[in-house]
């Protein structure tokens, strides 16, 4: 199969996959699954996603370079026009949650810092999104990148938008955190870390103690918890799995699929040298 296919049928394959969510959800309220609060449940479902996407869309930097694997790199601005869609149906759910009364909303967004800060992420995505093409970057030329380093403030918004919006259960908005501090910790590494083991490993440590750190702060400065507590539960077995310990196994994950896809490309350049020694000793 040459390049070029190869590309385009990961591209399909993330096309669909970025289309399950909003197709599943469509499904589960067309057919009243979602329970007696579709509208809320929509809301939030579409608002996760939108994290999700926004999370891997910014993985695939890092991803790219680790894994050594270029075709990923095709894949960036369809992950983060996915998200800044499923942030624009988490808005429009939003309104019908309003009945599509705008003045309501506009005053909720004014008043409310989560949904304001909320919108405000959601317009940088939207402007990211629109000026993702070819052309875009063409007109935009050396400000394009500028422009597009709106991602980092948006992203951080989002999260925050995501822990207020969680109130008393920030388990997932913690594990969000810590994810979204991997990857920014990812970019401020020196160059020559960023692909090595050391640095994979620094990067599961740090973005670990970052997590614990967010939610113990969070509990301590919001809800008024004593962040001993919440450093405790992080080593009792009986309240696993807590956010840190999630995102240490991600960050692990991250270091062993590094590990087999190197084995794998140095077990294919040794057969590949082998081969050419037979070839060539027979010939």
């Amino acid at each position: 199969m040459s390049t070029q296919s190869k590309i385009f049928w990961l591209r399909l394959a993330t096309l669909i996959g970025l289309c399950l969510p909003a197709a599943e959800l469509a499904w589960r309220w067309y057919t009243d699954q979602l329970g007696p609060r579709p509208v809320t449940v929509a809301t939030h479902a579409t608002g996760d996603w939108a994290v999700i996407f926004l999370l891997l869309s910014l993985a695939m930097t890092p991803l790219r370079a680790t894994l050594d694997w270029i075709p990923l790199v095709h894949l960036r601005r369809r992950i983060g026009v996915a998200a800044a869609l499923y942030a624009g149906a988490h808005l429009l759910i939003y309104v019908l949650d309003q009945k599509w009364n705008l003045i309501v909303v506009a005053t909720e967004i004014a008043k409310r810092f989560y949904l304001t800060i909320g919108f405000v992420a959601l317009l940088a995505l939207a402007a990211l999104a629109i000026t993702s093409t070819d052309g875009w970057q063409k007109r935009l030329k050396r400000n394009w990148k500028r422009l597009h380093w709106l991602i980092y403030p948006a992203a951080l918004l989002a999260i925050v938008h995501f822990f207020i919006q969680s109130k008393v259960k920030i388990g997932e908005a913690a594990f969000a955190a810590g994810l979204l501090f991997w990857l920014l910790l990812w970019r401020v590494l020196p160059q020559r870390l960023r692909t090595t083991y050391l640095g994979l490993v620094l990067l599961a440590v740090g973005a670990t103690l970052a997590t614990v750190f967010f939610e113990a702060a969070w509990y301590g400065l919001v809800n008024g918890i004593d962040p001993l507590r919440i450093l405790a539960a992080n080593i009792d077995p009986d309240l696993m799995p807590r956010p840190a310990q999630k995102v240490l196994v991600a960050s692990v994950a991250v270091i062993a699929v590094v590990a087999a896809r190197r084995g794998f490309l140095a077990a294919n350049r040794l057969w590949t040298k082998r081969y050419i020694q037979r070839t060539i000793s027979t010939s």
